[in-house]
């Protein structure tokens, strides 16, 4: 409570004995107790200054023992300032607020006539009416100073080495690279700076000493125009005007080395797109295969012996910089330390980027200097994208595993590696040791940071479209997939309804009862809740593979009384999965089962609230078997994201409409059902909003 106002009321009672207590003068003033503008009381090199006529405030207390029965204790503040004018004269203001309780922060806000750039001393005392307090500076106390600044600090100036204006270089190396960006100001009372770029960051740095310049990092995460925008801040707190300062940002530059690794079979030696080639020993095997959906079309095997490695008998990068080095890898085991890449340093390697062993199992890792950054969890005959990256600005070791960051960004001192370029091994004391089994794809080594979203793309698996079921017509019983593929099957009490398909036309007839229209295009599959489906031939998706399924639907009930499967595939005696509409919780699930057995539990392993009622709904299930994520998307927007090690293998058809229900089938939907879309490979969270849309949107 700050008293500006009335005091508070004195406590009364009806009746009771008479005290006579003498009365004892306030409390002091404590310096702790004093604030100028929300800032504690300070002199000299610490006092305050403030952009406006402060707001002085300070706590005040009467004794405890001047409190009767029949009283509150209460006291008012008095205040006063003073000052030395430019003739030489002292000057004073006083103010005495109004009676209150003991305890509560009386406040004064100064007058405006008060100079700028002036030293502003004050005390306060207390007063019960009766009897004052000492002045706070007195005895042991101390005045309060503090310096009004009516003057804002000039604009700052920028500059950068490393990107200057476009005036200068118009276009500029380049995303990943960073850049030194130096502020200042004319005026020598500026004590931080306020700074923002293009997209980010942004935040205040503060200046070393009044006036002093800063200068802060910046690392360019994509390429274009980018401005940097800066105020100086005085020690008042007052702004100047902005500055801006403008560059051109061109895209990350290339790997400095580079081994496709799609060499013919038979070859002795890796071409380099960049660098060095890297000849092989005998235990190496050209022209393996190639993780799907990526632009690489050849690997190379290696046996883990002595003789199966690649070299280039020279460094690829100078490790005490910022650099990254990246692979696409294959284990053929996983239970002993085995080496992607490595360059040589004395008697060991100076980075390492590849599998190790611990007390919790397999990780993938990256070890440079005496850091080492771990995590995922490598399979036998999987493919996996790995990328270890140095910063060298910020001193941090990191490790991506299939584009995600994995581990704990580690402080990293590198030594010095000047030796060679190893794929496949990594030196020891005694030799060459932790030697890789298996396959190994496109090794690239940059000098400087890779960016997350270049991570993203240097692991992309892009999905390969499998069916598309548009449900506008049928034939036969049947209902084409978009590119000629295998159509889907319709089972009793499911229909194509079409739009011209209505039983009269509402603009002729004002009694045509409505009829909703088709959800996508002209056309939807209609099913009856009670035997309607319809089916593909066998499995679409491979489920222990990366897989997504998009679907359109529409319930037909708007409080449904049971669960309704939109779609589920099975395994021999049970669904692998199914995204089914539980009414009881009004949600969407994506339900799995937890063996591949008669009778097996079932599982909800991902469920989104949404209430229903004839509402149009675009639903998807992605399983990303590189990050062991399975997720369900509601609208292309919501998602409920679930962790799923193994997926089940799936042999029965896609089913649409229904879902196994002992040795029959159960839960028919009851409603409409549109654009069935599926994929091998995850679709990215910013594709999945095109899935139902009726485009022809394909990441392939």
């Amino acid at each position: 409570m700050v008293v500006g106002g009335c005091a508070a009321a004195l406590l009364a009672t009806a009746a009771g004995p008479a005290y006579a207590v003498d009365n004892l003068p306030p409390k002091q003033p404590l310096i702790q107790d004093l604030q100028t503008e929300n800032k504690p009381c300070a002199a000299g090199d610490d006092m305050p200054y403030v952009s406006q006529p402060p707001r002085l405030s300070a706590a005040l207390y009467d004794p405890e023992e001047d409190n009767q029965p029949a009283e509150a204790n209460l006291v008012k503040g008095e205040f006063e300032v003073w000052w030395t004018d430019g003739a030489g004269v002292e000057q004073r203001r006083t103010h005495t607020t109004s009676m209150s309780l003991s305890g509560v922060r009386y406040a004064w806000t100064v007058p405006d006539d008060i100079p700028a750039n002036t030293v502003v001393s004050w005390h306060v005392r207390a007063n019960d009416g009766e009897a004052t307090s000492a002045w706070s500076d007195g005895g042991d106390g101390s005045a309060c100073s503090f310096v009004y600044d009516d003057v804002s600090p000039e604009k700052a100036t920028i500059s950068s080495p490393e990107y200057p204006k476009p005036e200068e270089v118009f276009w500029v190396d380049g995303v990943g690279v960073y850049g030194h960006f130096t502020m200042d100001s004319p005026s020598d009372d500026v004590v931080s700076y306020k700074y923002e770029f293009l997209g980010g960051p942004s935040g205040t740095v503060p200046a070393g000493q009044p006036g002093g310049a800063v200068t802060i990092p910046y690392l360019p995460l994509t390429s274009g125009p980018k401005w940097l925008a800066v105020r100086a801040v005085d020690r008042s707190g007052r702004w100047s005007a902005e500055s801006r300062y403008e560059f051109n940002v061109q895209s990350g530059r290339a790997p400095v080395a580079r081994w496709k690794l799609d060499d013919p079979a038979g070859s002795r030696s890796a071409a380099a797109e960049t660098g060095t080639a890297a000849r092989a020993g005998i235990g190496v095997t050209f022209g393996g295969p190639a993780p799907s959906g990526t632009g690489t079309t050849a690997t190379v095997g290696l046996d883990g012996n002595g003789h199966g490695f690649l070299t280039t008998d020279a460094p690829a990068t100078d490790i005490r910089k910022s650099f990254a080095v990246s692979g696409w890898a294959r284990p053929a085991e996983t239970g002993r330390n085995m080496t992607v890449a490595s360059q040589d340093a004395d008697e060991e390697p100076g980075f390492t980027l590849g599998l190790r062993n611990q007390e919790t199992g397999p990780a993938w890792s990256f070890a440079i200097g005496d850091a080492t950054v771990s995590g995922g969890a490598p399979e036998t005959g999987e493919w996996a994208h790995l990328l270890g990256l140095y910063d060298a600005e910020t001193g941090r070791a990191r490790l991506y595993v299939n584009g995600h960051e994995v581990g704990t960004a580690a402080e990293a001192t590198p030594t010095d590696a000047a030796g060679a370029f190893q794929i496949g091994r990594a030196r020891g004391a005694t030799g060459y040791r932790d030697r890789w089994h298996g396959d190994i794809g496109d090794v690239r080594v940059h000098d400087r940071v890779v960016v997350p979203d270049e991570v993203t793309e240097l692991a992309l698996r892009k999905p390969k479209q499998l069916g598309r079921w548009s449900m506008e017509n049928a034939v036969d019983g049947t209902s084409p997939e978009q590119s000629g593929r295998a159509p889907l099957r319709l089972g009793a009490g499911a229909s194509i309804y079409r739009d011209s398909d209505g039983p009269c036309d509402p603009g002729e007839d004002p009694d045509c009862p409505y009829v909703p229209p088709a959800l996508v295009g002209n056309g939807h599959l209609s099913l009856d809740g009670e035997t309607g489906y319809a089916a593909a031939d066998g499995p679409v998706v491979d489920t222990t593979e990366s897989f997504t399924l998009g679907v359109v639907v529409r319930l037909a009930d708007s409080d449904p009384a049971r669960p309704m499967t939109v779609l589920s595939q099975a395994g021999e005696h049970t669904d692998v999965f199914k995204m089914r509409y539980e009414p009881s919780t009004y949600t969407w699930q994506l339900v799995m089962a937890e063996k591949d057995e008669i009778g097996a539990p079932e599982k909800v392993v991902a469920q989104i609230k949404s209430s229903e009622g004839g509402q149009e709904r675009r639903l998807a299930v992605v399983y990303d078997d590189g990050t062991d994520q399975i997720k369900l998307f509601l609208d292309g927007s919501i998602k409920a994201t679930a962790s799923l090690p193994h997926g089940l293998r799936s042999t029965g058809a896609l089913q649409i409409g229904r879902a196994k229900a002992g040795d029959g089938w159960g839960e028919y939907l009851h409603g409409d059902v549109d654009e069935v879309q599926a994929y091998s490979g995850a679709l990215r969270d910013r594709d999945v909003p095109f899935l139902g849309t009726g485009t022809d949107f394909c990441p392939c």
